[in-house]
């Protein structure tokens, strides 16, 4: 009844996502597919043993990431959105959906940052696993250096698995006809690398991909309002790390910073509702209560206009 009643809030209010799982979706010539859209560490997350998903494999989440796949031509490309610790599961679902003769090949990786979740997984290109062959990973130049200068990631460029290719903030990078990828700064803790966002363009619509920022307050300050990314693309896919402030008991949430999904719902309460459906929450933490097929919080989110991104789900590009 929840979900019915959501679906109908969805259809009344005009604002229903344009998604439907791999199965039921028509053959896209160009798509993006969900991979994962969990925080980092997944779901269940390490050193949380009550978490029902470690009995329930139907509650388990991998860590985010999207594939972007092009089947024009005679074999199909792909390529991936962060190269996620979750990759040897996340390329299996990848090749269900677009098979190569070269299953643990990838036309390329597109690496938004340097927290765990998002680049720990190049290492099964490695000889110890898949001994790949020259997999272009683009990145932006601290990123590349990153890789460049420290191992494991660095016999990875020695034995030829994965070659680089340094990206610029605000340059496209052309892939085939009619699709290209923007990179785009954002404020996030930048350790070893700095972070961004992606826009990805196809021949006939377009995606940004936000897994991780601090607030869009602090993007405000820079000169860039999250508002006017969502309105210029036909799918948005933001940071719901948390729900709300208070789901890491004992820990400085100021150490972690995201918008919480809460926030973000306020924040762009007086969107038009075609715009607010364009908004799919993903990377979400294992303590988030998005994961939680039953849980209100989800109903919420879909009364309020908005997704939750959903393993699986392809969109046509």
């Amino acid at each position: 009844m929840k979900r019915l009643y959501a679906l109908v809030t969805c259809l009344l209010l005009g604002a229903c996502a344009q998604e439907t799982t791999v199965s039921e979706t028509p053959q896209c010539d160009v798509s993006l597919l969900v991979l994962g859209v969990a925080q980092d560490a997944g779901k269940p997350q390490i050193g949380n043993p009550d978490d029902p998903s470690w009995d329930d494999p139907s509650l388990r989440r991998l860590a985010s990431s999207i594939a972007l796949i092009d089947r024009r031509g005679e074999k199909p490309k792909r390529w991936l959105f962060d190269a996620t610790p979750d990759i040897k599961f996340q390329l299996h679902r990848l090749n269900k959906a677009a098979p190569t003769d070269k299953p643990a090949h990838v036309n390329g990786v597109f690496l938004t940052h340097a927290h765990i979740g998002h680049y720990a997984g190049l290492m099964m290109f490695g000889h110890e696993a898949a001994g790949a062959q020259n997999i272009q990973v683009f990145a932006m130049p601290r990123m590349s250096d990153f890789i460049a200068q420290n191992g494991p990631w660095s016999q990875l460029l020695t034995y030829h698995n994965i070659f680089g290719a340094i990206m610029q903030d605000g340059e496209a990078e052309s892939l085939a006809d009619g699709i290209s990828v923007t990179p785009f700064l954002v404020p996030h803790r930048q350790e070893f690398s700095e972070v961004v966002g992606f826009l990805i363009e196809g021949p006939e619509k377009s995606a940004i991909y936000l897994p991780d920022i601090d607030s869009w307050e602090k993007w405000d300050a820079e000169g860039t309002r999250i508002e006017d990314k969502i309105a210029e693309v036909d799918y948005a896919f933001l940071d719901a790390t948390f729900y709300s402030g208070d789901e890491l008991p004992g820990r400085d949430m100021s150490k972690v910073p995201h918008p919480t999904v809460s926030h973000s719902m306020e924040r762009f309460a007086q969107l038009p509702p075609e715009t607010k459906a364009k908004v799919h929450f993903i990377h979400m933490n294992h303590t988030n209560p998005l994961h939680n097929p039953n849980a209100p919080e989800r109903d919420m989110v879909h009364r309020k206009g908005f997704n939750i991104a959903q393993e699986g789900r392809r969109y046509c590009l």
